[in-house]
């Protein structure tokens, strides 16, 4: 039977069949990644946003499609990881904004709000690239639009939309040259196919695949860390969304600072409170969590709700790594900084270059927004610099500066490690000027040179060179410079392509898997072939990269 409107019910629906049609896709996702290295891994940044509007979702039986539509993309936006994951959390951000108001939605309708949620995402981009998910989105909304008449039913809406998506997706590597030079279609926009194909599947009433949608990791609890003559030493550490009910106090209004207050003064510890929309993010450390969940309850009722018992967090690794504890918010100041690193010779080089909070992240690991929302929060000052130190993940900080209000947050254009470490190295707060400060930071990391030496995941053709499976390649931003069966051969064969012309410095940053013999290696070579050149070292203790060059 055709269907004609959309209610907020089925919508719901619509989007789990989406998120699990795209988890059970998605590592042929991550397998589209134009260079043949770890990467964020682009399936798993797109699921994880979608499962993130998904858990706002829970519990939820409005059958007003913008009442969901608007909780959806909250999540998303909250959970958004990686560019594409971003954009995709802006499409939906945008058709919620179409929808608003609406109790139901026919074609039309949808068509105008995906068309809002394309415009919307465009605008989250800085510099918009075609051949990528943004392309596939526009042409698949306006073909669409195009097709819908007053009695177009949903099906033939979504048949038309996933008709010329497939067929948009075909066409990005005519459109951007590096795709058709690793043989490859765009990631993110393969990921919008799979959200778009599973929601039509459940318009349709068929069955996405069974146990598709991921769910959250359970870790496994040791009983012999708590036993029955324990004493509880470190509390519970209790985390929960609270959405705010107008019913018990003006959610607008109501300030997150005062219920953090509020739980300080009850014991609470390690305290992080934060708030998007009418949703307020708690994070807090007690010994009592039953009277912090009854006072969150007078000013609303829980969306998600975890509260773990912190003695498995200090005896058992698995654990303690899933549930780290959290500093409490530091001293107020007027300037702070929050770096993202991975490798605890980078994070503890980046806290002592004067960085305040890092958030653990990286090529393989990229940060939510949610999780740069509570490292603002923690370093509690008027003005937050933020290094993302990764091209990926530079989306996702800025979203996140974009929801806090606290504070005035300045995300920087560092793309690489390099980028990082170099404006760290030319902090300076003395000037007390905040646009000042934030064009020292970007003095200090332009023309530096970040080159990355790693081993290869797959067979690839890039740059001219021919690269097999297990190969060591090095390279820097998108040019591929050196491929080499050992590592110390890429890195002085990447080293020998980069024009070190007036470069009077190279900080050689030695990953987990750099051996001692390497480093002789690159040493002994950086001695001979640039004698001029200062040599600096640092054991990063980083994965995936064996090597990472910071040249300047």
């Amino acid at each position: 039977m055709p269907t004609y409107e959309l209610n907020g019910a089925l919508f719901a629906d619509m989007v789990r069949g989406g998120a699990g049609n795209l988890r059970a896709n998605a590592q042929v996702v991550n397998d589209l990644n134009v260079f043949p290295i770890p990467d964020g891994d682009t399936g798993d940044n797109m699921s994880l946003t979608m499962e993130g509007g998904g858990a706002l979702l829970q519990g939820l039986t409005s059958d007003s499609i913008s009442y969901i539509a608007s909780k959806l993309a909250d999540g998303m936006l909250l959970g958004a990881r990686g560019n594409s994951g971003v954009i995709l959390s802006q499409v939906f951000a945008g058709i919620a904004k179409g929808l608003e108001g609406a109790e139901c939605a026919d074609a039309a309708t949808l068509g105008r709000a995906f068309q809002m949620g394309v415009a919307q995402a465009y605008s989250a981009v800085m510099t918009p690239t075609e051949g990528t998910i943004l392309t596939v989105a526009r042409e698949a909304t306006d073909y669409a639009v195009a097709n819908t008449t007053s009695t177009t039913t949903l099906e033939d809406f979504f048949s038309n939309f996933i008709k010329e998506m497939r067929a948009s997706l075909k066409r990005t590597p005519d459109l951007l040259p590096i795709l058709k030079e690793s043989g490859v279609i765009d990631s993110g926009g393969a990921g919008l196919v799979y959200v778009i194909e599973g929601m039509y599947k459940i318009l349709r009433g068929e069955a996405v695949e069974v146990g598709a949608t991921a769910a959250p990791a359970t870790p496994t609890v040791d009983l012999t860390a708590f036993t029955a003559d324990s004493e509880m030493t470190f509390g519970y550490c209790t985390e929960l969304l609270l959405q705010l009910q107008n019913s018990k106090v003006d959610a607008k209004s109501f300030a997150a600072e005062t219920l953090a207050g509020e739980l300080a003064a009850m014991g609470g510890e390690s305290i992080v409170c934060f708030k998007t929309g009418t949703v307020i993010k708690v994070h807090v450390h007690t010994m009592f969590p039953g009277n912090i969940l009854s006072h969150c309850q007078q000013y609303g009722e829980f969306l998600t709700l975890k509260v773990e018992n912190m003695a498995l967090q200090h005896s058992d690794a698995k654990v303690e790594d899933r549930f780290t504890e959290k500093p409490a918010k530091q001293a107020h100041k007027p300037f702070g900084v929050v770096a993202v690193a991975a490798g605890e010779g980078i994070k503890e080089t980046f806290l002592s270059l004067g960085a305040d909070v890092i958030v653990e992240g990286g090529q393989t690991m990229n940060p939510s927004a949610e999780d740069f929302l509570a490292a603002f929060e923690e370093v509690n000052a008027d003005t937050v610099f933020v290094l993302p130190n990764n091209s990926n993940i530079v989306l996702a900080a800025r979203q996140a500066a974009s929801l806090y209000e606290t504070a005035d947050v300045r995300v920087l254009q560092s793309k690489t490690v390099g980028d990082g470490y170099a404006a760290l190295t030319m902090l300076d707060f003395e000037s007390n000027d905040p646009d000042a400060i934030e064009q020292s930071l970007n003095d200090a990391m332009s023309g530096v040179i970040t080159g990355l030496v790693t081993q290869s995941v797959r067979d690839s053709h890039l740059g001219g060179l021919e690269i097999a499976k297990n190969d060591y390649i090095g390279f820097v931003g998108k040019e591929m410079l050196a491929d080499a069966k050992t590592a110390a051969e890429a890195a002085t064969d990447l080293l020998t392509a980069v024009d070190m012309t007036d470069r009077e410095v190279l900080i050689a940053i030695c990953g987990k898997d750099a051996t001692a013999a390497d480093m002789d290696t690159v040493r002994t070579f950086v001695k001979q072939t640039y004698p001029r050149v200062e040599l600096f070292e640092i054991d990063g203790k980083q994965d995936i990269y064996n090597f990472i060059f910071v040249i300047e």
